[in-house]
Parts: structure tokens; C-alpha cells; sequence
């Protein structure tokens, strides 16, 4: 019997679910190729381990950029393989519903839609990743009330507010964590004169990186290599500096929330004085980006529980409820 699953294809993770036995699969969404004979090496967390570690002919990728797919065969065979891994076999073909962003096009739809197809599952459903996310982190969807949800991913930031089982009012943009990773590299690079990879940046992100000034601030030290000798050095960075780097981003975000907010009906925009503001994904959990928010829009901001799985646990209870919840898909 084949078990329905429910597959989050984000930008930097890939959560997979499986009906009755809950997330089986949480793995970076990177493959590694072998560039001469285009054979997959590794997937995940492996491949995830290779980036800018790699040989000439080896190559780390990431099939998704800014919410997107950029390269549709390496998608599919990633698609195929999470599929192989989560038990699915040329016997059992199962439903998977797939979480997309909510600003994806038609062709990008199809897209989707035709590699979960060609990668051997029955029927391809797709959600919206905001609904998705507000199902999961429990929200009353269905009732005549504004639940507001931003979702922060590796690639893309969406806003949305939903009342009745549907979007009212939606901002979309492509700023997302990659984004502020990228930009902590640009500043090293420019005021120290030293390169970083994106994991470097990244584990600077998550150690120093904020959005507000928060109360218990250290520095970090970072190791990369100097640009004029090129060899190895240490430099320490301070919290203010990297808020300072990436406020671009965190100014794109915040603005994008308050752009969404004056969109809304008056009768909604009211009720979020008391529901208040749920951030989900995991660019949500940014070291005060909720007091930040907070400030921007005067509202109450939540960051769910499970930021990071949110999105695939929504799509999960609407695999258990299929039938009762099919006006929700695309």
C-alpha cells in the first residue's frame, strides 16, 4: 500500500512526510554531480558537506534558487531520489502534495508538477507554502478571521494573510537567507579583505547575526583567506557590524510585512491587533527579527515551534484530512 507524502521543496531544506509515520526525510536541498558524467554522488546533508570543498569535475548545487527551479532535470532526479528514499517503488505509486511558494508561475507549476509525476509518483498536488504554514503552526484558517504568516525561506519571504481557507492579501518578494549569507561574505570580503565560503557565512549568521540589538552580544572569530597574500587568516567580528551588513535584507523583509498589512481589509487588519503576526521557515529565526518586526508594525509576533518544519507539518495534516481539505490545493 502506498503511503501519501507530502514533500516541502525549499530553497536550502527539503522536508519530506510521510502519512501516518510523520517527517521520515529532513535534508539540505543540494545534490552533488559529477560534472563529465552528470551521475548523482550525493544528496542532502552529504552533498551539503561538499560545498566549495570539492574537486573541478565535482559539483555541489542547489536546484532551487530564489523559491525557483533553475535547472529542471537535476530538480527531477532530486525529486526521484527523495521519492527512493521515503520508500516509493515502481509498485507503489503514491499522491505527493508539494509546497511551493505562492508567486510561482504556471510554468514553474507544471514544472513541479511534471517532475513529481516523471519521478514516479500517482498524482502531484500542489499548496500554497503561507497556507501550508498556517496549518501547521494551528491556526483557525477556516473561520471568518485574519491569521497573518511570514514565511522566511532560504530564497524567497512571503506574507500572508488568510481568512475562509484563503489568501487575502499576499507580498512576495525574493529576499530570503541566502540573501543575507551572500551579504555577510560581501563585507568581510570588502572591510577585511578576506574571502568566506557560504557555510562560514551562514555559521556567522546563526552565531552573531540579529536583526534588533539583543542584550548578551559576543564577538566571533572568523577564519578565511586573505585576498592580498593568500594565506589563512583570523579576524573578529562584531554583532553591530553584521546587523549593519545585512539591514538591507532585514529592511526588505520588514517593509514587505507592512506592505502586506496596508493590503489587507480594514476588518482583518483588525483582528491581527489581537491574533498578531506568526513567523514561520527558518530565515524566522534570525536573533530578534521578531522584536524588530514588532516595532515596524506595533503588532504581537509569534515565532512558531517548529519554524523549520512548520510548512511540511501543515501539508502533512492535510494528507491525513485529503478529501475534506481539496479546495485548498492549486
Amino acid at each position: 500500500m502506498a503511503r501519501d507524502l507530502a514533500i516541502d521543496l525549499g530553497t536550502a531544506n527539503t522536508l519530506v512526510y510521510s502519512k501516518g509515520r510523520g517527517i521520515v526525510l529532513n535534508e539540505p536541498t543540494v545534490i552533488a554531480l559529477n560534472s563529465r558524467t552528470q551521475d548523482v554522488l550525493a544528496m542532502g546533508q552529504e552533498a551539503w558537506q561538499m560545498i566549495g570543498r570539492t574537486p573541478g569535475y565535482i559539483v555541489a548545487v542547489r536546484p532551487l534558487r530564489k523559491g525557483a527551479i533553475t535547472d529542471f532535470d537535476i530538480t527531477q532526479r532530486m525529486i526521484r531520489l527523495l521519492l527512493q528514499r521515503a520508500g516509493v517503488s515502481r509498485f507503489n505509486r503514491p499522491r505527493v502534495l508539494i509546497c511551493v511558494p505562492s508567486a510561482i508561475t504556471e510554468v514553474e507549476r507544471r514544472a513541479v508538477e511534471e517532475a513529481a509525476r516523471g519521478a514516479g509518483a500517482n498524482g502531484a498536488y500542489l499548496i500554497e507554502q503561507p497556507m501550508a504554514a498556517a496549518i501547521g503552526a494551528g491556526l483557525p484558517i477556516h473561520e471568518p478571521l485574519g491569521n497573518m504568516v511570514v514565511d522566511i525561506g532560504g530564497g524567497t519571504t512571503e506574507t500572508a494573510v488568510i481568512s475562509l481557507g484563503g489568501v487575502v492579501a499576499l507580498e512576495a518578494i525574493r529576499v530570503g537567507s541566502f540573501d543575507i549569507d551572500a551579504t555577510i561574505q560581501t563585507y568581510v570580503r570588502r572591510e577585511y579583505g578576506i574571502a568566506i565560503g557560504e557555510r562560514t557565512a551562514e555559521e556567522i549568521k546563526v552565531a552573531i547575526g540579529s536583526a534588533w540589538p539583543t542584550d548578551d552580544e559576543v564577538k566571533a572569530e572568523v577564519r578565511g583567506r586573505d585576498l592580498m597574500t593568500g594565506l589563512p587568516k583570523t579576524v573578529i567580528l562584531a554583532p553591530e557590524e553584521v546587523r549593519e551588513a545585512i539591514e538591507e535584507q532585514t529592511g526588505a523583509i520588514v517593509d514587505s510585512v507592512v506592505r502586506c498589512l496596508g493590503n489587507a481589509p480594514p476588518e482583518l487588519a483588525q483582528d491581527l491587533i489581537s491574533q498578531g503576526i506568526h513567523l514561520v521557515g527558518g530565515g524566522g529565526m534570525l536573533s530578534g527579527l521578531d522584536r524588530r518586526l514588532a516595532e515596524e508594525t506595533a503588532l504581537p509576533v509569534h515565532l512558531v515551534d517548529a519554524p523549520l518544519e512548520c510548512v511540511v507539518l501543515g501539508a502533512g495534516k492535510c494528507l491525513e484530512e485529503f478529501d475534506a481539505v481539496k479546495d485548498l490545493f492549486m
